[in-house]
């Protein structure tokens, strides 16, 4: 179903499930005796959502032969290079003496529960009210303790999150680590810009942002597309065409540094080569063009 101004969504529907998906693979990438990445709540949080393609793809029980796109060695790869470079963005942040971090549309992320924060950090999660019920309800089941002071906050990001953010203890006068990992590419263009806006209204000196920069003219319909029929054909029924939102965009790194933030951009192929991969296929990279993450700091 297409994406309205009011809609809303579970962990099995239009955007959230688009976060089961990704739990899903971080799962995939957390087996095995090496595993890339080391996620123990993904696979749990999956099987409690109930959807059977994704289920299957935590369990390794998908046999995704030689796809064109995305095999199974390139979707371990890809989530193990995504969650690396957010996990050490907050390890440096708080290397750095930042004590507050905020994880936008959080999800399914387990990061408050699997890092090992510095004593002292407190950790706010926003996302939609039955989103983080759920997520906080299912590790309080299976015994899950969180690494840190973590507070949830149930909003839409389209209503006034700053105030609710605030309201569940957010101090905007010290520094803060943000992340916003998967998100701006379901945002209208607008909705993106409003959302830097309030961030950059919230931060302190010294506080950090770190998010995907996105290659607006190598991201269009056209990827969705092909990503969709992917997901397709290994039993996945989310048709990212109707939930990106594509076309001309400001950057976020332009439009971060048009309000006093340094911003440096890590490219997809320098992110895989510094975690020891091979730079991704030449199709990928097509599709995905200078595509890669953005971390930026404000003076």
């Amino acid at each position: 179903m297409p994406r309205t101004d009011g809609d809303t969504w579970d962990l099995a529907s239009s955007v959230g499930a688009t976060a089961t998906s990704v739990a899903a693979t971080r799962a995939l990438a957390s087996r095995g005796p090496d595993p890339l990445i080391d996620d123990p709540y993904a696979a749990l949080l999956v099987e409690a959502v109930g959807l059977p393609h994704f289920i299957k793809v935590a369990g390794g029980d998908i046999d995704f032969g030689d796809d064109p796109l995305f095999g199974a060695d390139q979707m371990r790869e890809h989530i193990a290079v995504r969650t690396r470079f957010f996990d050490d963005f907050f390890t440096a942040a708080g290397a750095a003496g930042i004590r507050q971090a905020v994880i936008l549309a959080s999800g399914l992320d387990t990061r408050a529960f699997r890092l090992s924060w510095p004593d002292g950090t407190t950790v706010f999660e926003i996302d939609q009210p039955t989103v983080i019920e759920f997520k906080t309800r299912v590790l309080a089941d299976a015994g899950a303790a969180p690494t840190a002071d973590r507070r949830t906050v149930g909003i839409d990001l389209r209503e006034d999150w700053p105030t609710a953010l605030r309201e569940a203890g957010f101090d905007p006068s010290q520094p803060t680590a943000w992340i916003a990992e998967g998100l701006l590419i379901y945002l209208p263009p607008e909705a993106q810009d409003r959302l830097l806006d309030n961030i950059s209204a919230l931060s302190a000196p010294g506080s950090r942002l770190a998010t995907e920069h996105m290659d607006a003219k190598a991201l269009t319909g056209d990827w969705a597309k092909a990503m969709t029929e992917r997901a397709r054909r290994h039993g996945s029924d989310i048709n990212l065409q109707e939930l990106f939102y594509s076309g001309p965009r400001t950057s976020a790194a332009e439009h971060l540094r048009a309000q006093g933030w340094r911003t440096d951009v890590l490219s997809g192929s320098a992110a895989y080569e510094a975690n020891g991969f091979q730079a991704p296929a030449d199709n990928l990279i097509a599709m995905a063009g200078d595509s890669g993450y953005l971390s930026a700091e404000l003076a």
